[in-house]
């Protein structure tokens, strides 16, 4: 059977896409090279954004449903303990933080239930147009055909390295996260701290677990790592996941019948509280492009429109993402943007709706 589209990779952005081109009538074929559910390096928060997309895909009640942490302020504090908190949308519109095992299975299985075809421990080893001009692309258990093929695996995507795409790495950071006890008295907050060795963000899951993400230079890790033992009494063996490299450049995202969304396109800087939200919504809008390739439309120009659409989705991205790098490569320099917001509380009220809308 040639499928509409395959899609490599089952997180948010491969997801939302496959459910989306499954409602619309598609024959879908996600391949995914992990087991879920599994954890994925994340802060875990599900900001205000996703609920529209969730609700269309008739999901918003399920996440509602998931272990999760409400989160009714953002607080920042500066390298020496000074901080600034801001209010979070409530309500309907709440953001909240929740497990990506948790969140990422129950948007996986809705694509499956919608129709997609989904295959797990499924690593693509091929890809290649074929005379007939549908692409090829090999996995262990055998080679499958679509006219069309979507990347959605991550910063370190199999599918642009096997395309010659893959931007090289910026390792200039990097990401450790893990889930540990919630201390009693933490609130319903999520926190970003800045500290003279990097960044840490926390937020409440739910059933007593925090998220915890370190983010700093290879050279200072170990001594935030050191930081979280001490502030969090954990242990000297306390297991981190790790991502490595932080940063790559962003890549086209259409060329023709081939399309990057999420992270594997990576334009949204990580651990600012928005990669959910745009994994979902480049999730959407891949599947409405496929859509239109089905429907005969000619795919230079839905590989242009979608480009738009996409730059468009982002536009105004670049400064918040060079505003976040600062944090974690300068943090005296996000202390003292801290400091001066404790008097100009409307700095942070900009930032923190821009990331939360």
């Amino acid at each position: 059977m040639t499928y509409d589209v395959i899609i490599v990779g089952g997180g948010p952005a491969g997801a939302s896409c496959a459910a989306f081109a499954a409602l619309a009538g598609l024959r879908v074929l996600v391949l995914e090279r992990e087991t879920f559910p599994r954890e994925k390096v994340c802060g875990d928060c599900i900001n205000p954004g996703c609920w529209e997309i969730l609700e269309r895909l008739a999901l918003d009640k399920e996440v509602r449903a998931l272990c999760h942490g409400r989160l009714d302020a953002v607080e920042f504090i500066a390298i020496d303990g000074r901080s600034v908190s801001i209010n979070l949308p409530a309500a309907a519109t709440a953001e909240i933080a929740v497990k990506r095992s948790l969140f990422d299975d129950l948007l996986l299985e809705r694509a499956r239930r919608l129709g997609a075809d989904v295959r797990q421990n499924a690593t693509v080893t091929a890809i290649e147009k074929s005379e007939a001009r549908t692409w090829q692309v090999r996995t262990a258990d055998g080679l499958f055909e679509a006219r069309a093929v979507i990347g959605a695996d991550g910063r370190n995507s199999t599918m642009a390295r096997l395309c010659s795409l893959l931007p090289r790495p910026q390792r200039e950071r990097v990401a450790l996260q893990a889930h540990i006890a919630c201390p009693p008295d933490f609130g319903n907050r999520v926190v970003l701290q800045f500290l003279k060795e990097g960044y840490s963000g926390q937020a409440p899951v739910g059933e007593g677990e925090l998220n915890v993400c370190l983010v700093s230079r290879g050279a200072d890790i170990e001594a935030l790592k050191e930081w979280a033992v001490q502030r969090f009494h954990l242990s000297q063996d306390q297991p981190w996941r790790t991502v490595t490299p932080l940063t790559r450049d962003a890549i086209n995202p259409a060329q023709n019948d081939l399309f990057f969304i999420g992270d594997a396109a990576r334009v949204v800087e990580p651990f600012t509280g928005e990669g959910i939200y745009y994994a979902l919504a480049s999730g959407e809008l891949a599947a409405r492009a496929i859509v239109r390739l089905r429907n005969g439309d000619d795919a230079d120009l839905v590989a242009k429109e979608f480009s738009s659409a996409y730059a468009t989705l982002y536009r105004g991205r670049l400064w918040i993402n060079r505003l976040a790098r600062t944090a974690v490569l300068s943090p005296r320099i996000a202390s003292l943007f801290v400091h001066a917001a404790r008097w100009q509380p409307s700095i942070l009220r900009m930032l923190t709706a821009k990331i939360v809308r």
